[in-house]
């Protein structure tokens, strides 16, 4: 099971790249193992705020790319939580913006834009190479079961 230990890896992106902005790794991580399927594989995890105003530091979330499906779970500070679960169907686009100092990941999908904001600028092509690499994927799979 320590492959699914999400916050260890979510910790080792952080190291990875610090000049990440993210809090609470742990609680936000706690939100995406809750959700984690049985059979579910994890295949890739980040950090990043998860908004699009580069002052706003206390949005944090922690992205986990699973072979079914990109899942984003946040911590409230108070109670309660967000969780969200982009399925290889409902991806469109993704766009990555790098600035002076952090750059952002724009998730374009069926039902809504998600920004994911204040990410080391060096963890840019990383991201990006893993979630188009894993949607695209699963797009052609979906377009040939469709064809069948």
């Amino acid at each position: 099971m320590e492959s699914r230990n999400i916050y260890l890896q979510a910790k080792a992106f952080k190291e990875k790249y610090p000049m990440t902005v993210a809090w609470r790794l742990k609680k936000n991580a706690k939100v995406v193992e809750k959700y984690l399927r049985p059979n579910e594989e994890v295949l890739y995890v980040f950090v990043a705020q998860k908004n699009n105003n580069p002052f706003d530091i206390f949005t944090t979330a922690v992205l986990t790319l699973t072979n079914e499906r990109l899942i984003i779970g946040r911590k409230r500070v108070v109670f309660g939580y967000f969780f969200d679960s982009i399925t290889p169907d409902l991806f469109n686009d993704l766009k990555v913006l790098s600035g002076v100092i952090w750059g952002k990941i724009h998730i374009d999908t069926v039902k809504e834009y998600i920004t994911l904001s204040n990410l080391d600028k060096a963890s840019l092509p990383e991201i990006e190479k893993m979630i188009s690499g894993y949607m695209n994927e699963q797009k052609k799979v979906l377009n040939a079961q469709e064809i069948d």
